[in-house]
């Protein structure tokens, strides 16, 4: 999606937001037709309780997460074997006191374990992409080189520091690999961002050997009364997962 006024109209079409404004504009819309503002209110809460649900965040999930993680066995694929790691930044904190400056959020740490992982074990090279950078502060990217090369003591070969979705994340990062003859790549980001990723990816002609971490989806156990109760966490999830159906959705109509 982007940011600028297509981020925005996602805050306000989407969970929580658009339900609580469908909620407020009911009981404004009260004063004048009760029932108009009755039936639009009720709507905006009880969208509101089912985005809260665990089970909504469940059937949301299903249709994003793939089946399986990578596996010993499919590490190294025989057909086109990947010649280079591909990690996505997922955003940052800033300020961050205890750094003294900006650091890779929770999201980017679960994608930078996992990448450094798969470079540990396939000796493949690592390239990291992700931009927004502010005036005076570093790339994502960058925030993410140094710390695999500070704490990790991994060396990441190339990074990309320009792009600001994940569209431009594939465009600016295939044109990078491609100057060095690589065509093939392992795609490490999370499992529920993994189909968008991969597609975008694959629309610069390059081979993407999916390679998922945190399978939300897979943690859930059998259908119980928890399902049904709403909390934090279910309403956070599925707001994360309409992001990446609105992505989607969004990618396919402009590319």
């Amino acid at each position: 999606m982007g940011f600028g006024v297509g981020a925005l109209l996602e805050q306000i079409i989407g969970p929580p937001g658009g339900f609580i404004f469908l909620a407020l504009l009911g009981l404004i819309l009260m004063r004048h037709h009760r029932r108009a503002g009755f039936y639009m209110t009720a709507s905006g809460l009880g969208l509101l309780y089912i985005a809260s649900l665990p089970l909504t965040a469940d059937i949301l999930l299903s249709g994003l997460e793939p089946e399986t993680a990578l596996s010993e066995k499919t590490l190294l694929p025989d057909d086109k074997p990947p010649q280079a790691i591909v990690i996505l930044s997922a955003g940052r904190r800033y300020h961050a006191p205890e750094f003294a400056g900006d650091a890779p959020d929770a999201f980017a740490l679960e994608r930078i374990r996992y990448g450094v992982w798969l470079a540990r074990r396939t000796l493949l090279p690592i390239l990291v992409s992700g931009g927004l950078g502010a005036e005076q502060s570093p790339a994502e990217a960058e925030l993410i080189k140094q710390l695999i090369e500070s704490e990790y003591a991994l060396p990441v070969r190339w990074i990309e520091t320009q792009s600001r979705t994940t569209y431009e994340n594939a465009q600016y990062s295939a044109k990078i690999l491609k100057a060095e003859g690589i065509d093939s790549i392992y795609l490490v980001t999370h499992a529920r961002h993994i189909k968008r990723s991969v597609q975008s990816f694959e629309k610069f002609g390059l081979t993407v050997v999916p390679a998922p971490t945190v399978f939300i989806g897979k943690d859930q156990r059998d259908l119980t009364l928890r399902h049904f109760l709403p909390s934090a966490r279910s309403l956070n999830l599925t707001a994360q997962v309409f992001h990446e159906w609105v992505g989607m959705l969004w990618y396919a109509m402009r590319y």
